[in-house]
Formats: structure tokens, C-alpha cells, sequence
């Protein structure tokens, strides 16, 4: 099961710590699915022929995908890479992310605006919604093999925060209004 918490403010620590504060503040799954970020615990030794995988695919039109390895003797412009995936920024898209090896963090805002770790292993998949600032980190293992998944043909553009100004970002501030309600 994804285990996620609140951050500490030690921002000059490597990102790659876990980062709770203290005491821990955990984060259930129900708070993330107010902030629109859905999880699912899926068979990672069988993502080719995994039915849930499937089903989910199909319910959601994830059409597209392909794997991604991030490690530094594996990914092109490694260091510049993993800086570029830590910078906060937002998608006009869903992100869909499938970690089938290794693990890392994704960091979400919540709608104080405080940053929330999701500690991703093997088997977790998680959707962050189009609009909502986030970012990723590996952990100290300094490797994942992740499939990413797509509505439609793939868009990889990336927007640094700030960054409000995009219709997504607007739909997901009135999409957080809505479920704070």
C-alpha cells in the first residue's frame, strides 16, 4: 500500500530523504483523492499480461505508454533529467505513472498549498490530475523503471510554477474549490 505524509521544510537537504516531519503527519488515500491523485496497487511481474492493468486502460482510454528507465547509467542527460522532473511545474494533461522497479517520490500540493510525499514502490500506479503542482524525485535506491501512460498521443511539456494561468491549472483550483465544499 502507498504510504504518503506531509513534508518537512528542510529544503536544503537532499531531495532524495524522505522528508517527514516530525512527528509524521500521514496522508491517507482519501485526502489524495480530494486533491483528484488516484492509486492503484497493480502486478508489477506481470504488467504485459495483467488484467487490472487492462481494465484500467481501457476505462480511462490510456492508450499510449512506454517505459522509462531513470538511473544514471541508464537515461540520457541524467543529472540534468532529475533536476528538470524536481522543479515544481503542472501538466495540461493527466500524468500516469506505473513503477514496475525500483522507487522514488512524487511531491504534490494540497490546497494550502503544502507539499505532500507520495512514496511510489513496485506494483504502485498513480494519476496526478491535469493542473496540479507536483514534482518527482527517486529515493536514495537512485532507480526506477516506470511505465508512463497516455490519453492520446504523448505530450511531455512540462510548466514551472508559476504557471496559473493555463486553463487546467483554473479548472483544477475550481475542481479543489468544489471538493473542499
Amino acid at each position: 500500500m502507498v504510504e504518503a505524509w506531509y513534508m518537512d521544510e528542510a529544503t536544503e537537504e537532499d531531495q532524495r530523504k524522505p522528508h517527514r516531519r516530525e512527528p509524521n503527519q500521514p496522508v491517507s488515500l482519501e485526502l489524495l483523492s480530494q486533491l483528484g491523485v488516484f492509486y492503484w496497487k497493480l502486478d508489477a511481474d506481470n504488467y504485459e499480461t495483467d488484467p487490472e492493468l487492462a481494465k484500467i486502460r481501457k476505462e480511462k482510454n490510456y492508450c499510449w505508454m512506454d517505459i522509462i528507465l531513470i538511473h544514471k547509467d541508464k537515461l540520457p542527460n541524467y543529472e540534468e533529467k532529475i533536476k528538470t522532473f524536481y522543479e515544481e511545474h503542472l501538466h495540461l494533461d493527466d500524468e500516469i505513472r506505473y513503477i514496475l522497479e525500483g522507487s522514488g517520490y512524487f511531491d504534490v500540493r494540497d490546497k494550502d498549498d503544502k507539499w505532500i510525499r507520495i512514496a511510489m514502490g513496485k506494483g504502485d500506479m498513480i494519476t496526478l490530475p491535469a493542473g496540479i503542482y507536483h514534482r518527482f524525485t527517486l529515493d536514495e535506491s537512485n532507480y526506477v523503471k516506470a511505465m508512463r501512460l497516455f490519453v492520446g498521443e504523448p505530450v511531455w511539456t512540462a510548466y514551472n510554477r508559476p504557471a496559473d494561468h493555463f486553463p487546467a491549472r483554473e479548472r483544477y483550483r475550481q475542481f479543489l474549490a468544489q471538493a473542499v465544499q
